[in-house]
């Protein structure tokens, strides 16, 4: 059992570790905007290569931290019957939907992902537009990013859960057990 309690806070460990660095992403995304804008109404110019920056930035940010999104629960889930379950019925809900639901899309997200990354690295694929960004190649590894640490969540999801099951959930330090409702926290309608 602390086997899977060392595995569920590695794994979310460097998913919080990814997470945390990538989200600053979001300044570079922001700042080049911001740069293209100015080029674009006071200068009269721009630079193609910087317009595909920052939606390149937008797609490495948003594929690497989806693993993050998932460890602090930020995804979108219909909380009909998980909201006001039980922590054990939570456990059992995450592991139903680990397997029937995550694994196969991260499965196929990986097997397709793979053959089209292969492809663009085979060329070093760059922009289509003419003075475009070089590298497109390195964007594209992102999906297989992104199906791993998403992945590599699921596994830790599944661990946690099977702690929770066997009353074991004392193994993991407060970040990673599951959230318990309070009152304070659920809303008056």
């Amino acid at each position: 059992m602390r086997a899977l309690a060392l595995a569920v806070q590695a794994i979310g460990g460097l998913n919080r570790l990814v997470g945390n660095i990538v989200s600053w992403l979001a300044a570079g995304v922001v700042a080049v905007c911001f740069a293209v804008v100015v080029q674009r109404y006071v200068f009269n110019t721009t630079f193609l290569w910087m317009q595909d920056l920052y939606v390149w930035l937008s797609g490495a940010m948003f594929t690497a931290i989806a693993g993050f999104a998932l460890f602090r629960d930020d995804h979108v889930r219909v909380d009909i019957f998980y909201r006001p379950a039980s922590t054990k019925r939570k456990a059992v809900f995450d592991i139903i939907g680990v397997v029937i639901f995550l694994f196969p899309f991260m499965y196929v997200v990986w097997n397709w992902g793979l053959v089209y990354v292969r492809r663009s690295w085979s060329f070093f694929e760059a922009s289509q537009n003419i003075g475009g960004m070089p590298g497109l190649f390195v964007l594209k590894t992102f999906i297989l990013v992104f199906a791993a640490l998403v992945a590599l969540q699921g596994v830790a999801m599944i661990a946690r859960a099977i702690l929770v099951l066997a009353d074991r959930e004392d193994l993991l330090p407060p970040l990673y057990r599951y959230k318990v409702e309070t009152d304070e926290e659920t809303p008056v309608v």
